[in-house]
């Protein structure tokens, strides 16, 4: 079964809009009578590459019906250093991998 594009988009589009800082708006559950949840992650590989993971969940009458799992490996964006807390008000920079940030875009 092939999903088009726009089938998982246009509802993970609802999710990252309703997404937002507020705690009043954010999505405390998901509707599983008829949607596609999209979980996107990055893992950090011991080399210069990283796996982008993507997991889509298809939902029918509250029932999963399928889970699709797609992985690619892509370039690794390298290390950045940042404040870590290391006991009472005493910070330490460490060498951390840098994230990449996610866009989503719906037509």
């Amino acid at each position: 079964m092939k999903i088009k594009t726009s089938q998982f988009l246009f509802p993970l589009l609802i999710i990252v809009i309703t997404a937002c800082n507020e705690e009043k708006d954010k999505v405390k559950e998901i509707s599983k009578d008829g949607s596609i949840e999209t979980i996107m992650n990055v893992e950090h590989l011991a080399n210069n590459q990283d796996v982008i993971k993507t997991t889509h969940k298809i939902w029918v009458k509250n029932s999963l019906v399928k889970t699709a799992v797609h992985t690619d490996t892509i370039p690794s964006l390298g290390i950045i250093q940042e404040e870590m807390p290391v006991g009472n008000e005493v910070s330490k920079k460490v060498a951390v991998k840098k994230d990449y940030e996610f866009y989503i875009t719906v037509k």
